[in-house]
């Protein structure tokens, strides 16, 4: 259909329509690979829970899925093994976060004009850039008894060495040490990123009236860092729950189970040798993304509220 314009031109239905349609044409790709690899899959993981299954079908292609409702989530409540993951997790997300100040203070230190400095951001950025599975046999190494560098340390100074790995009430943070050096580095890329955006005229504003040291980083800088806080903060909160690279590499849950987190624990239920329990699994999973979803959502609202209250 064509429409005349007031100068005699005659313009189509996408002439008309140009300026609302375009965006729409860039998101829906992405849309469409959101909703299939993000959505759908979120989905049926709460449809897979209700249900008792092994992953497999019958001969016949029939489903052999039986349902349970909430029997799954009921028995997670008298799960032990359900119970240590949990609190391993909630360890995870209350030290784990110490990688946001820790940083934003290497951050700081690396925002200089100072000869070498690029050396050392470098020498910083390394753990960054490095695998996972790196860092977790980096860390083995490192508390491996007889000959890791942590054991000789403990044992030349209290006599005894000491094997992380080995002990139920200290592999958890051990662990959790190992994932803070890479997550350290991408806080302090994220804060370095941030600190080049910070404004010079309010910084030589607040040092006219006086502020310094602490003042001039709580009510100047920090201010300015909020949208890069943010950033950390979420990704920080979701590598704290699926931390199961480290845990797999490490210790495969052990010893006895007790480093076991959620995603780790959903993973033997859900796929190893031990489970094909795909419905506990997705049990397990579901209460993990809820577990995220609390969080990123309070942080989420508080942001718009920031903003709002900004404004």
């Amino acid at each position: 259909m064509a429409v005349t314009s007031s100068h005699g031109s005659t313009r189509t239905w996408w002439q008309q329509n140009q300026q609302t349609l375009t965006p729409w044409l860039f998101l829906i790709p992405g849309m469409f690979m959101f909703a299939v690899y993000v959505v759908w899959p979120i989905l049926s993981s709460f449809w897979i829970s209700f249900y008792d299954w092994n992953g497999l079908r019958a001969p016949d292609g029939s489903s052999t899925a039986e349902w349970v409702g909430l029997g799954n989530y009921a028995e997670l409540i008298g799960d032990d093994a359900f119970e240590t993951s949990l609190k391993n997790n909630i360890l995870w997300l209350v030290l784990y976060m110490l990688a946001v100040p820790f940083g934003l203070f290497i951050a700081i230190f690396l925002n200089q004009t100072v000869w070498g400095i690029r050396m050392y951001k470098s020498l910083f950025f390394f753990p960054f850039v490095i695998s996972q599975v790196v860092v977790g046999l980096i860390f083995s190494w490192f508390y491996a008894p007889n000959f890791g560098l942590l054991y000789l340390l403990t044992e030349w100074l209290t006599g005894t060495g000491t094997a992380i790995l080995a002990d139920p009430n200290k592999v958890t943070y051990g662990i959790i040490a190992a994932g803070l050096w890479p997550q350290t580095a991408y806080c302090m890329i994220l804060y370095l990123t941030g600190l080049n955006n910070v404004s010079p005229d309010q910084v030589e504003a607040a040092r006219l009236d006086g502020a310094k040291g602490f003042k001039m980083l709580w009510y100047v800088i920090l201010p300015q860092l909020r949208p890069a806080t943010f950033i950390a903060v979420v990704v920080t909160v979701i590598g704290a729950l699926r931390s199961f690279d480290l845990v797999s590499i490490m210790t495969t849950g052990g010893p006895f189970g007790s480093s076991r987190v959620l995603s780790f624990y959903m993973y033997e239920q859900a796929l190893s040798e031990y489970g094909f329990r795909m419905g506990y699994g997705a049990a397990i999973a579901v209460v993990l993304f809820l577990i995220m979803m609390v969080f990123i959502s309070g942080f989420i609202w508080k942001m718009v509220r920031d903003e709002k209250e900004g404004y």
